[in-house]
């Protein structure tokens, strides 16, 4: 069945913001910095740390590529595990390595992309949800630096769910009769970005 030029036009639209949402994160690293605010230092933070906008567009992006009901579900997933690992940073329990798993996201989640794999639904939940661990704890950590500490975490629960509906929107690209292509290289460039960033920490 044809697609419409509007449709076409909106995806398009969509997937060219989200190159340039990574484009645009690709010099910021996950610091820290800014972080003593309220609600607007929090809905930046996620959006302006290109180790984590990769990964937040990745588990969207992934979602749509394996379709209903991955495509809301582990978006969902996400910020809902990504919250036990801030109480756990919030609460000063360690968890090794989570720059190393930061990083790891963005390489693993990518190369699922890149290669189409279409795991059951469980599975990539799992893998969502370990990942969003790491994100978490890295923030919780930085939680208590805050002046307004629930204002920040609104903001920042606000901008990882933009940054998952970006990955969605991007995924509709399938759509397209070059669609999965497309998907496919955008997890080769969040692969690689991921890859740089283990990079530097290693």
């Amino acid at each position: 069945m044809p697609h419409s030029p509007l449709t076409r036009t909106t995806l398009t639209r969509a997937a060219l913001g989200v190159a340039l949402a990574l484009v645009a994160s690709a010099a910021a690293a996950h610091t820290g910095e800014g972080v003593t605010g309220g609600f607007l230092s929090g809905f930046t933070h996620p959006i302006l740390g290109w180790d984590h906008v990769i990964a937040m567009v990745a588990v969207g992006l992934w979602g749509a590529f394996l379709g209903a009901p991955a495509i809301w579900l582990l978006p969902i997933v996400f910020p809902l595990v990504m919250a036990f690992g801030g109480a756990l940073g919030v609460m000063g329990i360690p968890i090794p390595a989570v720059e190393t798993g930061i990083a790891l996201s963005g390489v693993v989640l990518g190369l699922l992309i890149a290669f189409a794999v279409k795991a059951e639904l469980w599975i990539a939940a799992v893998i969502v949800a370990i990942f969003a661990i790491f994100h978490g704890h890295a923030h919780g950590t930085e939680l208590p630096e805050a002046a307004n500490p629930f204002a920040y975490a609104v903001g920042f629960v606000i901008g990882t769910g933009l940054l998952h509906l970006c990955g969605i929107a991007l995924g509709l690209l399938t759509k397209l009769p070059w669609g999965t292509y497309a998907i496919r290289a955008a997890g080769v460039l969040i692969a690689a970005i991921g890859g740089a960033f283990l990079a530097g920490i290693a």
